[in-house]
């Protein structure tokens, strides 16, 4: 079986399996997705949700952001870790957002990466949830459980990434990212990943070597 075959199945039962594909970031308006995601970093999604319905009743506008105070800004993000830097960057963000990009977020992977504290994953999600445009996201559920199937060997976000691109179905690509996530928190876990009742371990290469 090849890769790109493989790939057609993992998609194609992910999405029996669950068939809303959802960000698991809480946000309104796309300015709070670039920075619910800097927050993510190194963070659970469930923590950031839980600081951002806060922050953003505090700071309800991507102004109010650009003019925040860095040190009042700390202590909102300081429950997901890294605050200093975190916070740093999405007063820069918001900063820029506005001098730059008339207060929208940017649709190209170049302009997004021109932002502070934005990589490809941050890129990605924005490209896929807010553009509809094809995304990979490769977090670290993607990389795992990608590996484990046989897509990829390479375990750098931005390799697995260009791995993915060629084997996904673009119009389905971010939508698999999504769905990947429930699936390394429920069955494929990094450390008990759940193989006997895997919907997937019938064209799983991990798994055909553990047999």
């Amino acid at each position: 079986m090849t890769k790109k075959e493989i790939a057609a199945l993992a998609v194609a039962e992910l999405e029996k399996l669950y068939p809303a594909a959802e960000c698991t970031l809480d946000y309104g308006e796309p300015y709070e997705l670039l920075i619910a995601t800097r927050l993510a970093a190194q963070c659970t999604d469930a923590r950031v949700n839980i600081v951002t319905k806060e922050l953003f009743a505090k700071y309800p506008t991507l102004e109010a952001f650009a003019n925040a105070d860095l040190a009042e800004l700390e202590q909102y993000v300081k429950p997901c870790g890294f605050y200093r830097t975190k916070a740093k960057s999405i007063i820069e963000m918001s900063q820029r957002l506005i001098s730059d990009f008339g207060g929208v977020v940017p649709d190209t992977m170049e302009e997004l990466l021109s932002l502070s504290g934005v990589g490809r994953k941050t890129a990605n999600l924005i490209l896929g949830d807010v553009y509809g445009k094809p995304a990979v996201v490769t977090d670290t559920h993607c990389i795992r459980i990608t590996g484990r199937l046989g897509l990829t060997k390479n375990t750098e976000p931005h390799k697995v990434e260009d791995d993915l691109r060629k084997l996904l179905p673009p119009d389905k690509s971010n939508d698999f990212c999504h769905r990947v996530v429930e699936f390394g928190r429920d069955i494929c876990k990094a450390r008990s990943p759940k193989c006997g009742e895997c919907p997937l371990n019938t064209f799983c290469r991990d798994y055909a070597k553990k047999k």
